[in-house]
């Protein structure tokens, strides 16, 4: 599902803290935003791992019988996927692994990072590449939930299966276009809804389970084992969409700052888990004494009378778990500027009480414009199910090598136990990704291209980045030669404080170097700051400023931010009163140096890439707003340089 959805979806951030919260209200909301994706794989995830059992995927209008052995091995694999892959991977061993009580694949790699002294830039590339892999999860996570449940009305009467491509277009457009007004309203609802889809899936599978009793024996390993060792190929393929159960796993982890690792383990642990074994082994039985129930098993599950609002609160399920992934995408989106990744970004906040309610205007178009393509392209869960899967596995990986790290370096376990604790997950994992990579030609390209697309931008904007500051140190002036060279022949000085932003305090800013030579003035007060993100989620405000007196015009200032957290300069320089400096606002101007970026003839990057940096510098929000600066203390400086 997410990497970070959300707490801005349940209105759970920090802010509240989870002290004043209670345990049941931690775990209701939980189970409504965490759980919402793979709550909704029945729809889905057993039709099609049957399907692959059966080599059906090319015959829709079959309906096979399939063998007994193969039903109790495709559900002995499911079972023991959501018991090794998510009880036993994410909810015992990686919800202990936390960043300042963050979660998810960026924290991973941070904590990871901070253990190591050499090959950091490893880390960073499979962080890139968890992160990448989740924006491609969370395009095809609405799509195939949505159109899932939408189907469901074909078994209500027939004559509506031409419309469910366009109703599913209008309510995923529908869900889009709210995203501006926040969504802590909608979110409050989340958990009760949830809690419900969960019971009413584990009722659908206790009523069908005496059809065929003999369907608890899934439970024994070895039916799966023997179904993989017999089929092979196919067997590999089947474990393809057997993954399909377990996708939105990851979200224990990446949530875990959200709501704790207690009411995360007890939803999964209490509700959850003991709701989807129930049903899938209900559709199980069904399918082995009906075997036509195979065409939609889940919906198959509850009387005619009982379609219609089964089918309303399948849709419901949906969109939650399409919402948490979407504010999942913004979460991320914001961690990933701020830890250098991406280009600035317009963020707008929606909650004045709650700073993790965020809408990134940008993210939600880019992600409707690649759902809208694959609903369209593709017009069938079972088509979408191909594609579905591949990006998850490769997050898990990522999850599993980072694991490693963190258990061997800073549990400071010995390496040999770290990896055979990890070896096996890590091997789980790898075997779902290769299974996936068999659906490539089928679908599973579609989140591969997106993914690839934004490594691809990841990757350039923190090369052009690293080479721009490299160009331009070279012409800048060390700030303690300026200095001196200002006492010896101090220009006319103004009152008030100027503010010189810049990313190294040791040279003299840009900004300050023009404001000499063409205004030749200097501000009674001078500032050199430097706005920093930690490795950490969050900084406490004892640690946010650190000030260093460089004469007695100048000071060097350093404001750090944690990765989840937004920048807010005004009110950062608002805590150094506390450190005897007096800061007002009205009699501070700030200088912002706007660069325009040319390509140079010899540059360290091709120059298709040297374009594409430039364009991802033109589109990248205004420094005044990122920053939160007010608009009419703010001076900007045009210099031209060359990449």
């Amino acid at each position: 599902m997410s990497e970070s959805a959300a707490a801005q979806v349940a209105g759970h951030g920090k802010s509240q803290g989870h002290g004043q919260s209670s345990l049941i209200g931690l775990t209701v909301g939980s189970i409504g935003v965490v759980y919402g994706d793979i709550g909704t794989s029945p729809l889905y995830a057993f039709r099609e791992a049957l399907l692959a059992a059966a080599g059906a995927h090319n015959q829709p209008g079959a309906h096979p019988v399939i063998p007994r052995e193969t039903v109790l091995g495709v559900l002995s694999l499911i079972v023991w996927a959501l018991l090794l892959v998510v009880t036993a991977k994410y909810v015992l061993i990686l919800l202990r692994a936390d960043n300042n009580g963050e979660g998810g694949t960026l924290s991973l790699m941070a904590l990871a990072q901070r253990t190591l002294k050499k090959g950091r830039g490893y880390m960073l590339a499979l962080g890139v590449i968890g992160a990448s892999m989740f924006y491609g999860d969370s395009v095809i996570t609405p799509a195939i939930s949505v159109l899932s449940a939408v189907e469901g009305m074909k078994l209500i009467t027939p004559a509506l299966e031409h419309y469910v491509v366009p109703i599913t277009v209008c309510i995923l457009v529908l869900l889009f276009a709210v995203q501006s007004r926040g969504t802590a309203k909608v979110a409050a609802a989340f958990g009760p809804i949830m809690i419900a889809w969960f019971g009413v899936l584990a009722l659908g599978g206790i009523t069908h389970i005496s059809d065929d009793p003999g369907v608890v024996l899934a439970l024994n390993p070895s039916h799966g084992l023997v179904f993989l060792a017999q089929h092979k190929l196919i067997g590999l393929v089947t474990l393809g969409a057997v993954f399909l159960a377990v996708t939105g796993g990851e979200a224990l982890y990446a949530d875990l700052g959200h709501f704790g690792r207690r009411p995360i383990q007890i939803a999964w642990l209490g509700l959850v888990l003991p709701s989807l074994v129930i049903n899938y082994f209900g559709q199980g039985a069904l399918v082995m004494s009906h075997p036509e129930a195979l065409e939609n098993p889940l919906f198959m599950l509850y009387p005619d009378w009982a379609l219609i609002p089964v089918v309303g609160m399948a849709t419901a399920a949906t969109i939650i778990a399409s919402q948490a992934v979407i504010t999942g995408a913004f979460s991320l989106t914001r961690q990933a500027v701020q830890l250098g990744l991406l280009p600035r970004i317009d963020i707008r906040f929606t909650s004045e009480t709650h700073s993790g309610q965020i809408y990134i205007p940008r993210i939600n178009t880019l992600l409707l414009t690649g759902v809208l393509i694959l609903v369209l392209l593709f017009r069938s869960s079972s088509s979408l199910a191909s594609a579905y899967g591949i990006a998850v596995t490769t997050t898990m990986v990522v999850d599993a090598t980072l694991a490693f790290i963190v258990i061997w370096r800073m549990w400071h376990w010995k390496p040999w136990a770290a990896a055979l604790l990890v070896a096996p997950f890590l091997m789980i994992d790898s075997t779902f990704l290769a299974a996936n990579l068999l659906k490539l030609l089928d679908g599973a390209w579609a989140p591969l291209v997106f993914a690839s697309c934004l490594i691809l931008l990841m990757a350039t904007w923190r090369k052009g980045t690293r080479i721009l500051a490299d160009k331009t140190r070279r012409s800048e002036v060390p700030l303690e030669m300026l200095v001196r060279n200002l006492e010896k022949k101090p220009p006319h000085r103004v009152q008030g404080t100027a503010v010189f932003l810049t990313s190294d305090p040791d040279y003299a800013p840009t900004a300050l170097l023009h404001n000499l030579k063409h205004n030749k003035i200097l501000h009674d007060k001078n500032v050199i700051l430097t706005v920093s993100t930690a490795d950490t989620p969050r900084v406490r405000e004892e640690d946010r400023i650190t000030i260093q007196p460089v004469s007695d015009h100048f000071s060097r200032v350093k404001m750090t931010f944690g990765y989840m957290e937004s920048p807010n300069i005004p009110r950062g320089l608002a805590i150094a009163r506390k450190l005897g400096w007096t800061f007002d606002i009205m009699s501070t101007s700030f200088f912002v140096s706007r660069r325009s970026i040319k390509p140079a003839a010899q540059s360290g990057m091709p120059l298709w890439q040297d374009k594409l940096f430039i364009a991802l510098a033109r589109n990248a929000s205004d420094a005044t707003d990122f920053f939160q600066i007010p608009t009419g203390r703010v001076v900007e400086v045009g210099t031209q340089v060359t990449v």
